[in-house]
């Protein structure tokens, strides 16, 4: 059995809320889940993040009924349109020149996950043994990181963090990365905008999930302790639990 729940908010700083997201447990036993989080400026962020997800579940509205048979196909296929809604809006309308979005998306299915990330919005496995983070950010100090620059507590507070190298909507070919994680009984997918994942630690995250208090306010906690902190960014998470 899966559970879901989302929340989004504007944040403390923020007059606008550029991030979007997408949740449904299907009647037939598989949950999806989408975050994106917009960039363009203040008339286009918003636009980028909303036609991201509308182009992602209007794919979505097309599979027969039943979980899907390729759930990496259906992601790609769906990320794709949604990325040639977006590319083509920000090359006809003046007022969207340059937008993109980040998104992260989760398909489960059983007790597999089969997940998609595009930007620095993440997602994360969480279960008795701790949290793991599953995606890797596009990212300029993601990419210092790797090449041994700086080090992860140095990229937290780095002065370009928020620098992402790839994002949807950008380019008219889109370059996803995939990955796959079980998730059993007792586990859960957390996926987040970066205005939660910089100021709530790791371990915050996999606190609040496990042992925090009921599921279903797992959300508005983890938004409560980014707003606490004057959270200066858009807060998104989705928490996607089987049971």
């Amino acid at each position: 059995m899966i559970k879901a729940w989302g929340i989004t908010d504007k944040g403390a700083v923020r007059p606008q809320n550029q991030d979007a997201y997408y949740l449904e447990v299907r009647p037939e036993g598989w949950a999806v889940g989408l975050v994106c989080d917009g960039m363009g400026g203040a008339r286009a962020g918003n636009v980028a993040s909303l036609l991201a997800v509308e182009q992602f579940t209007a794919a979505l509205e097309r599979l027969p009924d039943g979980p899907p048979e390729d759930p990496e196909a259906l992601l790609a296929q769906a990320s794709g349109e949604a990325n040639e809604a977006v590319y083509q809006r920000a090359r006809t309308d003046p007022d969207c020149r340059g937008m993109g979005t980040t998104m992260v998306a989760a398909v489960l299915v059983g007790e597999m996950s089969y997940l998609l990330n595009v930007g620095d919005s993440r997602a994360y496995h969480i279960d008795a043994e701790g949290i793991r983070k599953i995606t890797r950010d596009h990212s300029l100090v993601e990419d210092m990181v790797r090449r041994g620059d700086i080090t992860p507590e140095q990229a937290r507070n780095h002065p370009q963090k928020n620098l992402i190298t790839r994002a949807l909507g950008t380019e008219r070919q889109l370059r996803p990365d995939f990955f796959r994680q079980s998730v059993a009984a007792g586990e859960a997918l957390l996926l987040c905008s970066d205005g939660l994942s910089n100021v709530v630690s790791d371990q915050e995250m996999l606190y609040e999930v496990l042992h925090g208090g009921p599921s279903e306010d797992c959300c508005r906690r983890l938004l409560d302790i980014a707003l606490n902190r004057g959270a200066p960014d858009n807060v998104t998470c989705v928490l996607i639990q089987t049971v």
